[in-house]
This record gives structure tokens, C-alpha cells and sequence, in this order.
């Protein structure tokens, strides 16, 4: 395998490492929103800060390694996608710094008013930031970035069938791998009442996934042929591997057997977001333009490639450390009834 095929499968561990885990703290933010009035919401509003709170942030290094991969690796697809997407992206990242802001201060605040405040802004910037990324990602596999300093349609590369697919889909399925991990983290700080609630919402989300998808099917067909062509020939098997296993997890979770749902859920997951490079391969730019062509030197590959396997021995040990001893921290409710935050011991994550 050569340097620039390494470094594509790597930036694209990266993508999936962020939607599966970053992914499930937006919908995170989903269920916040839906969790009802302030009272009536608040027990599923705790356990969402509990289980997001110590990993939302270290999350989001996926999505930079993702980004700094493809400025250093493929320096001329980086620039057309941003150039060309920058209205998305820009929102975006205002989605996830408005997100972070009032998850922060949210959980400082003493003042009803203010509790409400950062609590909408963290709950309504969890669904449309998803949503920007999807269609970032609809825009470049319709073939609506073409190569070149903003070349593109700065409104049609994503306000499009296609990416509007993407945006919706994304919102969805972070919703669902948010109530799928829930309902373990329900489980194991002792509120099972909760968990059927969550199950009861990945169940609602999974099957609403599997349509979305399905009927999505019909917009790729009409809009994007190029890609319906690559998914249902070359990419055909992850996506028949996708549907088997959210079946699996749909399933699993009608048994209630949460640590299984998990792995299904983002194995799932996992198979729909490589089936998208592999209908497309070798092209990064549809319709022309190849990972071969939009590759750095390879001295600027090799060279990365070398960093990024140093960094791993030092970053992947720390992040596994830092899951596993919240995964291990017990859920301690709060002191007062009327506390509107988590208690301060160390709570437990997700994963």
C-alpha cells in the first residue's frame, strides 16, 4: 500500500472515531432538547451531563486530526472544500463553539433564566451543527466541489437534495447512537426507568434511520447518480453489512441487552461511513479528481505518516486511560432536589 493510500485510510479511522463518538455527543444534545419542561426533563438532562461531561470535549481532536490530515496529506482537495464549503463549515464551527460555551456555562449557572438560556443554545446547536456537516459531506459526494480555489456553487454545492439527505441522516443517527449508548449508562448508574425511556427513543430513531436511508436511495438515484452507482455496486456489501447489523441492534435492544447494542450500533454506523469512500474510490473529488492527483510529495507524506505514528503511541494510551476511569467513576446524584446540575464527583462516560 503506498503512502497516500495509508493516509487516507488513516484520516478516515479519524472520521469515523468522530462520528461515532462526537457524533453520540450531538445527539446527546438532541435528546437534551426533547427532554421536556425543566422539571420533568431535568433527571434525563443529569444523565446526559454525566455521561457527555468528561469526554465531549476530547472528542472533538478527532474532527482537528481530520481537518490537519487533509491540509498536510491532500493539500488541493482541502482547499476547494473549504473554499467552495465555507458557508456549512462556518457554520459549523460556530454550531460547536456555541455548543461548548453553554454546555460549560449551563452547568455554572445558578439563575433559572440563564440555565435556559445556555440550555437551548446547547440543545438547538447540537442538531444543526450535525446537520452542517452532513451536508458538507452530500456536497462533496455529489460531485458539487470541484477542484481549484472556489470553483464551486458557494450556495448549490450544499443547498442540494443531496446534502440536505446528508444533513438529515446525520441528526438522525446521532440521535440514535446517543440512545443506544444511554440506555447502558442508564443501566449502570441505576436508573432503569430512564433506560427504558432511551431504548424506547433508539428504538424510534433506528427504525426512522433505516427509512431515512432507505428513501435516500431514491434521492442519490435522481441527484447524484454517480455515487447511487458506486453504493449499490462496489460499496453494495457495507451497506447490506449496515442494514444486517442495525437490524441485529434494533433486536438487541428489544432484549435490552445494552453493552451488545453498542457494538452493533457503531459497527452499523462504521459500515455506512466506508461505504462511502469505496463507492468513490479512488476519487476524493468526484467526478475526476483522484487521490493520486490531489496527494502531497511523498517526503511531505512519509513524513507525517512517521509524526502521526509517534503521536498515536502517546495520545491513544491517554484517551483510552482518561474512558476508562470514567467508565469505571460511579453516578452520584445531586445533593439537593432542586440542584439543576450533576454533582461534581467525576461522572462517568460513555464509552
Amino acid at each position: 500500500m503506498e503512502a497516500a493510500q495509508i493516509m487516507l485510510v488513516v484520516t478516515w479511522i479519524g472520521v469515523t472515531l468522530y462520528a461515532l463518538l462526537g457524533g453520540a455527543d450531538f445527539g446527546a444534545g438532541v435528546w437534551d432538547l426533547l427532554a421536556g419542561r425543566r422539571h420533568a426533563g431535568m433527571p434525563q438532562r443529569r444523565l446526559i451531563e454525566h455521561s457527555i461531561g468528561p469526554v465531549w470535549e476530547a472528542n472533538h481532536v478527532w474532527l482537528i486530526f481530520v481537518i490537519v490530515l487533509l491540509w498536510t496529506g491532500f493539500p488541493p482537495v482541502f482547499a476547494a472544500i473549504m473554499s467552495t464549503l465555507y458557508i456549512p463549515l462556518t457554520l459549523a464551527a460556530l454550531g460547536i463553539i456555541a455548543r461548548g460555551s453553554a454546555f460549560a456555562f449551563r452547568k455554572a449557572s445558578t439563575e433559572l433564566g440563564q440555565q435556559r438560556l445556555f440550555g437551548a443554545a446547547f440543545a438547538i446547536s447540537s442538531v444543526v451543527t450535525p446537520f452542517f456537516l452532513g451536508a458538507v459531506a452530500g456536497g462533496i459526494a455529489s460531485g458539487r466541489v470541484p477542484p481549484g480555489l472556489a470553483r464551486g456553487d458557494v450556495l448549490g454545492s450544499w443547498l442540494n437534495p443531496t446534502s440536505v439527505l446528508g444533513g438529515v441522516l446525520a441528526v438522525v443517527v446521532c440521535a440514535y447512537l446517543a440512545a443506544a449508548y444511554l440506555c447502558d449508562d442508564c443501566v449502570r448508574a441505576g436508573l432503569p426507568d430512564l433506560a427504558e425511556g432511551f431504548r424506547r427513543r433508539a428504538l424510534l430513531t433506528g427504525v426512522l434511520a433505516g427509512a431515512v436511508a432507505l428513501g435516500g436511495i431514491l434521492v442519490l438515484r435522481a441527484d447524484a447518480p454517480a455515487l447511487y452507482d458506486g453504493l449499490t455496486h462496489r460499496g453494495l456489501p457495507l451497506i447490506v453489512a449496515s442494514a444486517v447489523l442495525g437490524v441485529v441492534a434494533l433486536v438487541l435492544l428489544a432484549l435490552r441487552r445494552y453493552l451488545l447494542v453498542r457494538a452493533a450500533s457503531a459497527l452499523a454506523v462504521t459500515a455506512v461511513i466506508w461505504g462511502w469512500p469505496l463507492a468513490q474510490y479512488p476519487l476524493l473529488l468526484p467526478p475526476a479528481t483522484d487521490y493520486r492527483q490531489a496527494a502531497a510529495s511523498p517526503v511531505v507524506l512519509s513524513t507525517t505518516l512517521i509524526v502521526l505514528a509517534v503521536g498515536a503511541v502517546l495520545v491513544l494510551p491517554s484517551m483510552g486511560w482518561l474512558l476508562w476511569i470514567q467508565h469505571r467513576s460511579p453516578y452520584l446524584p445531586p445533593t439537593s432536589p432542586s440542584s439543576s446540575t450533576p454533582s461534581s464527583a467525576p461522572p462517568d462516560a460513555r464509552r
